[in-house]
């Protein structure tokens, strides 16, 4: 336990001291939320791949899909590696770098008003990133309360108020710089702490032809044919989880950020390989519940049900030694401090950016945004906080909601704006509110179990809904498109 809080007091440390750096890198509001749009290809595709996944994945899906799915789940980390990170890079950087710095957008929703000469598309764009991103933050961090309850046997409380003071201090200090250098760092240690728990799970799994077999086999026996997700189920996971994240808006300021044109090709490569690296291992670890667990042994609560989130926790410190399972936590807490830092700057801004800018001073001349986005990232924070201490009912549903809701909203828009040039304005309201309106409904219709497919539904049906409004609607002006497509 010596090692484990040593460990944490020295990463900590290097939070703090790249977060003082930061700032000095920070002048203005475009150095605070998109580095000054100078990174580099390798801090570029850490920065995308760290946001992408979080102990949201380790903790959450892992444990539920290893088990529900067995390693049928490895078909998710291969669509995230693939379409997720590859295609996605090679589909939406190149163009969006390109016409969010001519239309001067720095959001996602500042983007879509530009684009389309909607003077109202931003402020409702705002809202559903406010609504829907900060409820996905504080599910990040329940899932790190948990692990810490795991391996440190703290209180949950304290583990969530670690999270908050320590994540706070690198974000608000450095902005995005420091945000993409400490993804790069924390990249690293994931890769290496990811590549450590798989070869020690398979190796007490027997070697990988056994753990394969092992797992197949024992999956069959703990999950009647009933039971079993269909292919429906599972192809919505893999698609929601994959495609879902080009209309996110986390996920699309790495687009903005990048240097130039040039980082991509170096950038994809990079992507891919981490997504398949992080993907693979989680999942694999997931799976291994069926190697390590029986329906008796396996984490349960008092009511008899099984207790997903406590799955891969109880694995990992049952069957690894004390040094590795410190270098584990490190590296989980890596990718929910990253993924979490992302949110929360794209909830704060917005606020700052896109509902109420704040503009120079008529005295001084300073630009106050800069301290507006630093102020309300500290708030969305402890926001987070109280949501993940108290798990209010309707922000749960909102948690459940988020991919869904957020990538329904933008996915079409967004890329239609990217490559089409006859996507009308009206088009864009109608994409927009038409994803959040029918996830929302098949939510509800549906059920929380059948998440996946009310998301998947939502962040499709708008690609069909899009055309048909442009259709039957005025094209944009073509001043505006000789702009956009210069």
């Amino acid at each position: 336990m010596t090692f484990h809080i040593a460990l944490l007091v020295i990463f900590f440390a290097l939070l703090t001291c790249i977060g003082v750096w930061g700032m000095t890198r920070t002048k203005t509001l475009g150095d605070f939320f998109l580095g000054g749009r100078r990174m580099g290809p390798w801090v570029s595709a850490f920065a995308y791949g760290t946001s992408y996944f979080s102990a949201v994945i380790f903790i959450g899906f892992a444990g539920t899909q290893g088990w529900l799915f067995g390693l049928n789940s490895l078909w998710i980390a291969a669509g995230n590696a693939i379409i997720g990170s590859m295609l996605a890079w090679l589909v939406l950087a190149k163009r969006t770098r390109r016409q969010t710095q001519i239309l001067d957008a720095m959001t996602m929703p500042g983007y879509l008003q530009e684009r389309y000469g909607a003077k109202h598309l931003k402020p409702v764009a705002a809202v559903i990133v406010f609504l829907f991103l900060l409820p996905y933050s504080a599910s990040i961090f329940k899932g790190l309360g948990h692990l810490f309850e795991a391996v440190f046997h703290i209180p949950y409380d304290t583990a969530l108020i670690l999270m908050i003071a320590f994540t706070g201090v690198y974000l608000i200090l450095g902005g995005y710089f420091a945000v993409v250098v400490i993804d790069f760092i924390q990249g690293l240690l994931m890769i290496a702490g990811a590549l450590a728990m798989v070869f020690i799970i398979v190796s007490e799994g027997g070697g990988l032809s056994a753990f394969l077999s092992g797992a197949a086999q024992n999956y069959n026996e703990h999950i009647p044919p009933a039971a079993r997700p269909g292919f429906f189920t599972v192809a919505s996971l893999v698609f929601m989880t994959s495609f879902g994240t080009w209309g996110l808006p986390q996920m699309t300021q790495k687009f903005y950020a990048i240097k130039n044109e040039k980082v991509i090709p170096k950038a994809v490569i990079a992507t891919t390989i981490f997504a398949a690296i992080i993907g693979f291992s989680a999942y694999m670890v997931g799976s291994s519940a069926h190697i390590f667990f029986t329906l008796e042994s396996v984490p349960r609560g008092v009511d008899g049900k099984i207790l997903f989130d406590l799955i891969v926790p109880a694995l990992l410190t049952a069957h690894l030694p004390e040094t590795l399972m410190a270098l584990i936590l490190l590296f989980v807490l890596s990718a929910s401090m990253s993924t979490l830092s992302s949110l929360v700057m794209i909830s704060s801004s917005s606020v700052a950016i896109d509902l109420y800018p704040v503009k120079a001073g008529p005295s001084t001349g300073k630009d106050r945004s800069t301290a507006m986005m630093r102020f309300l990232s500290l708030l969305f924070i402890i926001v987070s906080y109280f949501i993940s201490r108290f798990q209010i009912s309707i922000i749960v549903y909102l948690m459940s909601l988020s991919w869904g809701a957020v990538s329904g909203s933008f996915a079409a828009p967004y890329i239609y704006g990217l490559y089409w040039k006859r996507t009308s304005k009206a088009a864009a309201y109608t994409g927009l509110l038409s994803g959040l309106v029918i996830e929302i409904a098949l939510f509800f219709i549906l059920g929380p179990s059948n998440s996946p497919l009310s998301a998947s539904i939502a962040i499709i049906a708008p690609f069909i809904i899009v055309p048909i409004v442009s259709a039957f609607t005025p094209p944009p002006e073509k001043s505006l498109l000789s702009k956009v497509f210069s």
